[in-house]
């Protein structure tokens, strides 16, 4: 089980953070895509210990717009919205 909190702040310019809490050791995937689903960054691929995690993503070099993030673990999936503001 996890949790995946919405980013702050949001709308970002360039920058965000995006927090999750997860309860156990596992391993986890979080990808940010644009509006119409191409993958724009993966963040994390790899196994993580239990607790809160806080990742900064930098969107420097993408367009303003609505973007998802995405976080994976197991059979779990959860999204969120977050908006890019130049």
């Amino acid at each position: 089980m996890f949790v995946l909190e919405q980013n702050y702040p949001n709308p970002f310019n360039p920058s965000t953070t995006i927090s999750f809490s997860i309860q156990t050791d596992q391993f986890v995937t979080l990808k940010v895509f644009n509006a119409i689903g191409e993958e724009m960054a993966t963040l994390i691929n790899k196994n993580l210990t239990r607790g809160t995690h806080n990742i900064n993503f930098n969107a420097d070099g993408l367009s303003s717009g609505f973007y998802i993030y995405r976080l994976e673990s197991g059979n779990q999936v959860q999204v969120r919205k977050m908006m890019l503001l130049k």
